[in-house]
């Protein structure tokens, strides 16, 4: 029997109830940690743009009373975008990270969840590796260390931060992975979940989403599938995965 914690609603409208019912492996649940989670659209700005400028371009944040945090990306160059971060309380930017990924890999960030305390993810594109700094200085040691194979197709990184500072503490990458020729396929996180010590990940994944192992799975239908992985809060374990229309 698969025990589960209560989602949050925005998990509940995507009709999760059937993929849980797959053979999804979940930890015990615990009761569920109060989040506040943002997902949209990327927006740009920079880190010397004021509070009201980013907060009027409607992009992802999350709040705690005069706190907010803010992620999307910069255009650095006509052909290359870099993720941005930027915290700001009672209005005064308190921090800004531009160096999570300098390269001319064409990163932003369009997803957080943060518990008001001291965890908070972020979720990030990538397209391919590139010469420089990237997230695989976060990454080393944790679930996929890498973009994977191939290049082009827009895959997620999900890294835990520091609040306090935006310091990344480590991350994992995640994507599909094609059965064709093994290269790695496009992803993109809908929403976070954290139980205090699991984080679940839901997503649309193209052909073909990925097993704990990081092996393809077999799937019927068009992409994008809806999928559910299950990580430690570390990164380092996917320890469960399903997704409708796959095993």
């Amino acid at each position: 029997m698969i025990k589960y914690c209560k989602l949050p609603k925005y998990f509940a409208s995507l009709s999760l109830t059937a993929v849980f019912a797959s053979n999804l492996a979940m930890s015990s649940a615990t009761a569920q940690v109060a989040t506040q989670s943002a997902f949209g659209p990327s927006v740009t700005f920079t880190c010397n743009d004021s509070e009201a400028t980013i907060r009027a371009k409607n992009g992802p944040r999350v709040v705690m009373g005069t706190t907010s945090i803010y992620i999307g990306y910069q255009q650095v160059t006509s052909v290359n975008k870099d993720p941005r971060i930027i915290r700001f309380d009672n209005g005064v930017r308190t921090w800004c990270r531009s160096d999570y990924e300098t390269t001319n890999d064409d990163g932003t960030g369009y997803g957080l969840m943060w518990d008001r305390g001291n965890v908070l993810y972020g979720v990030f594109t990538s397209t391919g590796t590139q010469t420089g700094n990237d997230f695989r200085r976060f990454s080393n040691g944790r679930w996929m260390p890498t973009y994977g194979s191939g290049g082009g197709a827009k895959v997620a990184v999900i890294a835990r931060i520091n609040p306090t500072n935006g310091d990344v503490n480590y991350a994992t990458f995640l994507s599909g992975r094609k059965t064709s020729d093994g290269t790695s396929n496009s992803l993109s996180v809908l929403g976070l979940s954290w139980n205090g010590t699991n984080l679940t990940v839901l997503s649309d994944a193209w052909a073909f989403p990925r097993r704990p192992d990081r092996t393809s799975m077999s799937c019927t239908g068009s992409s994008p599938f809806k999928y559910v992985a299950v990580f430690t809060g570390d990164l380092t374990t996917m320890s469960g995965a399903a997704a409708i229309g796959c095993n």
